[in-house]
């Protein structure tokens, strides 16, 4: 299980030598082996959650624990061999790699054209289209988010982090992306996410709002996602 316990995050700005708190005493336990998708409103920290979890940042304050075991001084390769996995918000592009080498390095082994074929067609695409592409400039923002999304499944793990994991990919429906996570049986799986059919899929959702934040079920953290303030000053009334 992963807890956070009382978890701080602040950086201090540069011109203002000032403190911001991106994330303040946030104290919950994420449900084992089930979809938990946190939303919020940009900039509420979401992203900056998904971090501290994998150890790409650490927090200011505060404790993280997997298993028991705190983890909060461990560095992101070490999460990664206790079986955490991440795709990140924005692919990173590896220059002189092909999609075979870092399908390789993800699964530990050398993949046939058929093993890679397993893993690039749960994210809708063609091995022998992909196999031998390097991961550059010639491939879309949407090709690097799924070929991602594909090492990330060649890895495995107990543990799945993806940062909005649908951006880019278009062409390729939701219900497709929906199924891939919901595969993941017996696995926890993380998703920072403000798509609709993705929040309505999920075991649990996380929503983070200012230095609030909420974890329940669908059922009790969907309704408040729905409500529109009125402004007044278009003739509407705060309630």
């Amino acid at each position: 299980m992963l807890e956070l316990k009382k978890v701080n995050y602040a950086v201090v700005d540069e011109k203002t030598k000032q403190e911001k708190v991106v994330l303040k005493d946030i104290t919950l336990a994420f449900p084992e082996n089930k979809l938990t998708v946190i939303t919020g409103q940009n900039g509420s920290g979401k992203s900056t959650l998904i971090k501290l979890i994998m150890g790409v940042i650490s927090p200011t304050s505060g404790k993280i624990f997997y298993n028991g075991k705190d983890i909060t001084k461990l560095r992101l390769d070490e999460r990664a061999n206790l079986g955490f996995t991440i795709a990140f918000q924005q692919p990173v592009r590896f220059k002189g790699l092909t999609v075979k080498n870092l399908l390789d390095v993800a699964s530990e082994k050398s993949n046939k054209l058929s093993d890679a074929c397993e893993y690039l067609s749960k994210v809708g695409l063609c091995a022998k289209n992909y196999i031998n592409r390097e991961l550059d400039s010639t491939l879309s923002g949407g090709e690097l988010k799924r070929i991602e999304l594909a090492i990330s499944l060649a890895k495995g793990g107990n543990l799945y982090l993806f940062d909005e994991p649908e951006a880019g990919i278009d062409l390729w429906s939701f219900e497709n992306l929906v199924d891939l996570f919901k595969g993941l049986k017996g696995k926890t799986v993380i998703i920072v996410s403000h798509q609709e059919k993705i929040l309505e899929k999920a075991d649990y959702l996380l929503l983070i709002e200012n230095d609030n934040y909420k974890l329940g079920t669908k059922k009790e953290i969907l309704p408040l996602l729905k409500i529109e303030p009125k402004c007044k000053k278009l003739g509407g009334q705060n309630e």
